[in-house]
């Protein structure tokens, strides 16, 4: 027997519990047939004020990760994807791959991450050197500049939010992701790349490709764009840009 709702597939999404921006997003990404079905990794909403802050924030998420990837696995999906993009990056290209193995191995299906669907995307469009917007501190964008760079990409300008706790990532407006577009853009700036899948961007992405006339890829774009390709579900989706409408 297949799922009544999720008769092409059945996705299990892990994202920490103080997001709120990732499943909006992804659900309204979802075509006809492919259902969504989240599991939340327990986090409090501790104040982030610097590095320190942010790196036990990193912990918290590691301690219950697998926990969470256990329980939702239990509505048999066919595939996983984690709707966080931090430990994604943590430890650049090798932390990645390495990180993706011990989820699918606990899983026990396979996995999207941000990570290597941010690099797929970039592939596309034949993108050396990236803009890139954060919501993280110092040394989460250290991070995600490792995880580029290891990947061949050249980082022209970053922009860290430095938001102050998880939850007020997701308080970030659209007039503020704007501000931060423009300040990383660059005639020398081949594409625009937005992580931390609590930043809500996939909407302004797309229509800040128009005004740009390059690539802006926010980063749940990425993900659930990389998920159907990996699944062989090639619907073209309106109103994220052109990365789901056109590849």
């Amino acid at each position: 027997m297949t799922d009544s709702l999720g008769f092409r597939k059945k996705f299990a999404v892990i994202a920490p519990s103080t997001n709120t921006s990732v499943q909006p997003e992804f659900d309204a990404m979802a075509p006809r047939g492919v259902t969504n079905h989240f599991g939340r990794i327990s986090i409090p909403n501790d104040p982030i004020h610097n590095d320190d802050d942010f790196n036990r924030l990193m912990e918290n998420i590691r301690t219950t990760m697998m926990e969470t990837v256990d329980r939702v696995m239990t509505c048999e999906p066919d595939y996983l994807v984690m709707g966080m993009s931090s430990e994604t990056f943590w430890d650049g290209l090798e932390g990645s791959r390495l990180l993706q193995q011990r989820v699918e191995q606990r899983a026990g299906v396979k996995v999207c991450m941000g990570s290597d669907a941010s690099q797929e995307a970039l592939k596309r469009y034949g993108a050396k050197r990236l803009g890139i917007i954060t919501p993280y501190m110092p040394v989460g964008d250290g991070q995600v500049r490792k995880f580029f760079e290891d990947c061949g990409f050249e980082i022209v300008k970053l922009k860290g939010l430095k938001c102050k706790s998880p939850v007020l990532i997701a308080h970030v407006s659209e007039r503020e992701l704007r501000d931060a577009i423009v300040e990383v853009n660059g005639p020398d700036v081949d594409a625009i790349v937005q992580v931390g899948t609590n930043l809500a961007m996939a909407r302004l992405a797309g229509l800040a490709e128009f005004w740009l006339d390059k690539p802006v890829l926010a980063i749940n774009t990425c993900i659930y764009w990389w998920a159907l390709r990996q699944n062989g579900i090639d619907d073209r989706i309106d109103g994220f840009g052109s990365l789901l409408l056109e590849h």
